[in-house]
């Protein structure tokens, strides 16, 4: 057989196997053993293991109390057998939404070793594959809690009506074996752009709100998360400095500074002034 005739087949064989998975053959996914977070890649239907998570300890996140251990105790409920909500975690940019969701994660881990619930991101852009991703978990023995962040709807008609019919609103209902969490900027999630527009077209004003609403309602915890004060911005940061073990001097006014430049306080700015301070001081941090 020749190379070409070689390519040929390969080729054939390529193409035969994306046609039968756009055409929904149920495929199992691959799980690397030892593994507890992954990413779900809907092109190839498959996951990829995540060797480290960047995730800091609970401990360290501050200025969010009840909703760190809001979500830490759905989390453990979950994780012990017992029912638990899908989660919302909405508001203010940079104020620690996904890294809690990580950090609860990871300290679940950390309690519940092989009985925990693996990690699973799905992209925003990949939200239409979403039914089809939790058919595939529902006989699995494993539990699993299913996360997006930043979760937005780039094409709405699908997007919009794949995560609706799973948070709790089709036949089967969500798995037993799976909550959903998310991260927003907005409590109700669709842009303001697409509302106008559904208010334009609908047969009364108030149809695209109750329908925007309808959506959030499904998330049975919905976490605000708002700007930090002053006092708050300084201790996320003594927080940092202490479990790194380093020493700023006057630190304070430098960190006031660096808010000031930012325009904002928050556990993102935070952190980026303590990389800063720490890259002056000769040292490295990180999770």
């Amino acid at each position: 057989m020749s190379d070409t005739e070689q390519k040929l087949i390969m080729a054939v064989n390529r193409l035969a196997d994306a046609l039968e998975r756009r055409g929904g053959r149920k495929t199992p996914l691959s799980f690397e053993d030892g593994r507890n977070a992954f990413v779900y890649e809907a092109e190839e239907d498959q996951m990829r293991a995540v060797a480290h998570v960047s995730a800091p300890d609970l401990a360290l996140l501050k200025g969010i109390d009840r909703s760190k251990a809001t979500l830490h105790e759905n989390t453990r409920r979950f994780a012990a057998g017992l029912s638990a909500n899908n989660a919302l975690l909405w508001g203010a940019r940079g104020m620690g939404k996904s890294t809690l969701i990580k950090a609860v994660h990871a300290a679940v881990a950390a309690e519940f070793g092989e009985k925990a619930p693996a990690l699973i991101e799905i992209h925003r852009e990949d939200i239409a594959a979403l039914p089809g991703l939790l058919a595939k978990l529902r006989p699995l023995e494993r539990l699993f809690i299913v996360y997006c962040d930043d979760l937005s709807f780039n094409n709405p008609d699908t997007d919009f009506k794949a995560l609706k019919s799973v948070l709790e609103g089709g036949l089967e209902g969500r798995p037993d074996n799976v909550i959903f969490y998310a991260t927003s900027n907005r409590r109700h999630l669709l842009p303001r752009a697409m509302m106008d527009q559904e208010s334009a077209i609908g047969i009364h004003p108030n149809e695209s709100m109750d329908e925007t609403i309808a959506l959030s309602d499904r998330f049975g915890l919905w976490l605000g998360f708002h700007p930090c004060d002053q006092a708050e911005y300084l201790d996320m940061i003594r927080g940092y400095m202490a479990s790194f073990g380093m020493d700023g001097g006057d630190w304070q006014v430098d960190a006031l500074e660096w808010s000031k430049t930012r325009g904002n306080r928050s556990g993102r700015t935070a952190w980026q002034f303590v990389v800063d301070l720490a890259g002056r001081q000769g040292k490295r941090v990180g999770f």
